[in-house]
């Protein structure tokens, strides 16, 4: 498959949704879920010498990204904003790259 853009990636995880339910309940959860998931993959190799799974740490991503899209279109945001608010977070946060200096002392926690 292509590559996709965000508001692709988005348009076409939505057709999968479910309106028979509680969506915003069920990809918050589903969301929490899916990090575990990937967390679970990262632990084993980490900590259990297990080979990284890449493979499944690939389709578990998917899977975070398919709630998270849901989530953004419960709110009527595009993912492509919600990505796009993150980097200007970041950009502000760490202007000239990430340091641990930056990190310890973020203006918006004083």
């Amino acid at each position: 498959m292509s590559d996709l853009t965000l508001s692709e990636y988005q348009k076409a995880a939505m057709r999968t949704h479910d309106d028979s339910i509680d969506r915003m309940g069920i990809y918050a959860l589903g969301l929490a879920g899916e990090a575990g998931e990937v967390a679970d993959i990262v632990k084993k190799y980490l900590g259990h010498g297990h080979e990284l799974d890449q493979k499944a740490l690939v389709l578990e991503l998917g899977d975070v990204l398919w709630y998270i899209a849901g989530l953004a279109q419960l709110l009527g945001v595009n993912l492509a904003v919600v990505g796009g608010k993150n980097i200007e977070k970041l950009n502000k946060r760490y202007p000239t790259g990430f340091s641990h200096a930056a990190s310890v002392n973020r203006e918006e926690d004083k």
